[in-house]
């Protein structure tokens, strides 16, 4: 294979150097492979033609693990190859076996950062403090220089969802490719369009707390007010509304209750101390 400056290879006395240190400047993509591999030998053109095209977006870092069995079992290498992603230092992602040119270059594609990144940072951080017309500014010019680019097609769904055109957004999310009808924020995103569909339909809060206070059984009152939390970010009181449904009337909308605090744990990204103490007490509550 013919040199290039973008694939290396690397041993335990360069890698922090070679990886660690350089993938806070871009991503690397560490190869462990062997001599023996026949996949192993597949895959190298592969990410050496790649590298070369994408010039210097991302460096590959190849691991013979016959000689450097060190760093194959510091990442945890169990089959042959495996190629891990490392961003700032630590590994984020990582396939498994010789892939076809087009899932690698998916692959990479979800980590090589872009022109329109920091137009959609700004984007994201307008449409929370709700400067939408900005925020919608910066999504049209990102989308005009990247039409293709899955975070800024989500970020113009967001936009849809939040300003209202929620019928729009639902149909924009059906329209994904079915590779990304799975990922995190898509499914975050699926979530909060259904409790923002309710909460359009409910009365107003303070109404609906009245109700519950009058008919402390109106469920629908109960599961609308829950909505109508999440369309505030109040998600600890959601959460609670929601638990309260669990509680009362499991049964109640095809398990509303328990699905719709699942769906919340879905928007807040699955993890943190909110969603640990609700999963908790959910989980207390079926059992």
């Amino acid at each position: 294979m013919a040199e290039s400056p973008h694939v290396v290879n690397t041993t335990t006395q360069n890698f922090t150097n070679l990886v660690l240190e350089a993938s806070h400047q871009q991503p690397v993509l560490v190869d462990f492979w062997a001599d023996w591999c026949a996949p192993c030998r597949m895959l190298m053109p592969i990410l050496a033609k790649l590298a070369a095209e994408y010039g210097g977006k991302f460096l590959v870092a190849k691991v013979n693990t016959e000689e450097e069995r060190d760093l194959a079992a510091r990442f945890g290498i169990r089959s042959l190859p495996t190629v891990q992603l490392f961003k700032d230092g630590r590994s984020v992602d990582q396939f498994m076996g010789a892939l076809p040119e087009s899932e690698v270059r998916a692959f990479i594609e979800r980590h090589i950062p872009r022109e329109a990144d920091p137009l959609l940072l700004r984007a994201e951080e307008l449409m929370a403090q709700g400067a939408m017309g900005q925020a919608a500014e910066l999504i049209a010019q990102a989308l005009a220089s990247d039409p293709a680019y899955p975070q800024a097609i989500l970020a113009d769904i967001r936009l849809k969802a939040h300003t209202g055109h929620t019928e729009e957004a639902e149909q924009a999310l059906t329209q994904l490719p079915p590779d990304q009808q799975a990922a995190p924020e898509v499914s975050a995103l699926r979530a909060w369009l259904g409790f923002a569909a309710t909460a359009a339909k409910a009365p107003v809060a303070a109404e609906l707390e009245r109700s519950l206070a009058d008919h402390p059984d109106d469920n629908a009152a109960r599961y609308g007010l829950a909505a109508r939390r999440v369309m505030e970010k109040d998600y600890a009181g959601a959460l609670e509304l929601l638990l309260q449904l669990v509680l009362k009337d499991r049964k109640w909308g095809n398990d509303a209750g328990r699905k719709g605090m699942l769906q919340i744990f879905e928007i807040l990204g699955g993890s943190g101390d909110l969603v640990s103490h609700f999963r908790n007490r959910m989980f207390n509550a079926l059992h």
